[in-house]
């Protein structure tokens, strides 16, 4: 019956990914750096479903999530605002985050 085959993806096919990052996203990034203190930049790349995205974290451990488009996008916005960026596959996330996560359920009901 074939439950459990799979077709093998065709290696000429581009990624379909949910959208792009435009500049709403970027401003978004731009906006929270502005508003809070202590903010880090934390780099996820780009998967088969998602764009390049990045982390924003404030010093209270408040979070945004958005596209940039590619890593360099990224550094660049990390740059002009002096936020240091990281790979968060490397560093994993702050506890911080995981706190204001815990401390706010409402957000994750979203």
């Amino acid at each position: 019956m074939g439950w459990f085959s799979r077709r093998a993806a065709d290696p000429t096919t581009p990624t379909k990914l949910d959208r792009e990052a435009n500049r709403e996203d970027l401003a978004q990034l731009e906006a929270f750096v502005t508003s809070r203190r202590g903010v880090e930049f934390y780099l996820e790349p780009e998967t088969t479903a998602t764009d390049t995205t990045v982390v924003a974290i404030a010093h209270d451990g408040e979070w945004i999530r958005r596209r940039t488009g590619s890593p360099r996008v990224a550094g660049t916005i990390a740059r002009r605002h002096a936020v240091p960026l990281y790979e968060a596959a490397r560093t994993g996330y702050p506890e911080r985050m995981r706190a204001w996560n815990r401390a706010h359920p409402e957000r994750r009901k979203r």
